[in-house]
């Protein structure tokens, strides 16, 4: 009885190992560990986004709208927990992509603002600042690029033959993902026009 359990378990083991749980497994780490770097940059952002404002709001206190902006863009990527379930879950996924593409569009704008005050662009605080959040913009493409790589790997494992009868046994499913069509309005430069101030300011 004890061998034949034992062969049973060894014949289950290998037909895992074959079917591709195991690739299953170590790619959805891969996703898990990936979506953490990623969250972990945007998190970075949103901390010097409060130190911008401060620095910009002493040298650009008539730009009231753009200020506000990003205040208020920072805090509804504040509002959106980045919970693991945000991963299967293609709508929260989206919600959360927005609120990030809002803070990124409101970035640009009072960085353009921001390089229209000469006293502004030589300050120290302000340099350092726009160093850092640039090189944050880069860390979070460099993530968001391994994340996206990381669940095109699981998705083809989830849905090809026959890795994909074992997906559907224990429960694997398509992941979402970033899109070009949802990068579109960061990657747009934002216009400013200075030519005429706005009506009460």
């Amino acid at each position: 009885m004890h061998k034949l359990l034992l062969a049973l378990t060894l014949l289950l083991t290998f037909s895992l190992s074959g079917c591709g749980y195991n690739t299953l497994q170590t790619t959805d780490e891969q996703i898990k560990a990936n979506w953490a770097e990623v969250v972990n940059q945007y998190q970075r952002r949103a901390d010097l986004v409060p130190n911008l404002v401060n620095v910009v709001k002493g040298f650009a206190a008539q730009e009231k709208d753009v200020l506000l902006g990003v205040t208020n863009a920072r805090s509804k990527v504040g509002s959106i927990q980045a919970t693991p379930e945000l991963l299967n879950n293609p709508e929260a996924f989206a919600k959360f992509q927005a609120a990030q593409g809002e803070l990124s569009s409101a970035l640009s704008r009072l960085l353009v603002v921001a390089e229209n005050y000469p006293q502004l662009k030589s300050d120290a605080n302000f340099r350092e600042l726009q160093a850092q959040l640039e090189g944050t913009e880069n860390r979070i493409a460099v993530a968001r690029n391994r994340y996206i790589k990381a669940v095109q790997d699981y998705n083809v494992v989830v849905r090809s033959f026959p890795t994909n009868l074992t997906a559907m046994i224990f429960g694997y499913k398509v992941k979402p993902s970033f899109t070009v069509e949802n990068e579109k309005e960061i990657s747009t430069a934002p216009k400013v026009d200075f030519s005429a101030p706005s009506p009460g300011k």
